[in-house]
């Protein structure tokens, strides 16, 4: 597995628990003690994931086309 399929199925597999997480909320059937757990874990989650975007976005924004159709990393801030 490459680490591009690996960040991946990171970010999915978060998405999919914290959605776990937000259905098991919703239906209003867990104990306080449980539902603040399961809050504490989702923002967590949710921390991780804004991270990972975050960096993804990043390097998005450094990655651009030179003129010749190849692909360059830019070390600045501008895109």
């Amino acid at each position: 597995m490459t680490a591009k399929k690996a960040v991946k199925n990171s970010l999915e597999s978060s998405l999919k628990r914290l959605e776990e997480i937000v259905e098991t909320l919703e239906r209003g059937d867990t104990s306080l003690d449980d539902a603040v757990i399961l809050y504490e874990e989702g923002v967590l989650i949710s921390k991780g994931c804004a991270e990972k975007l975050k960096a993804a976005e990043l390097k998005i924004k450094k990655l651009s086309k030179e003129i010749d159709g190849q692909f360059t990393l830019n070390e600045s801030d501008e895109a």
